[in-house]
């Protein structure tokens, strides 16, 4: 099936399929999204992002 097939026959869904169909793809593809954007979701989930107040407020202190 070709991908303008595919949009013709989501377009036929009714609202609740559609809503289903676009949550699976958001929840399954991430391609989408900005590889700046996955990479600072890492640096947060490593913890390594500090909040822009205190990195203004508070001198470097270097590892």
């Amino acid at each position: 099936m070709s991908a303008t097939e595919l949009i013709e026959r989501f377009k036929e869904l009714p609202p609740a399929e559609r809503a289903e169909v676009a949550k699976f793809v958001v929840e399954n593809d991430d391609s989408w999204i900005p590889e700046s954007f996955r990479d600072a979701m890492a640096d947060l989930e490593q913890d390594r992002l500090v909040d822009l107040g205190t990195a203004l407020d508070q001198p470097y202190a270097a590892d």
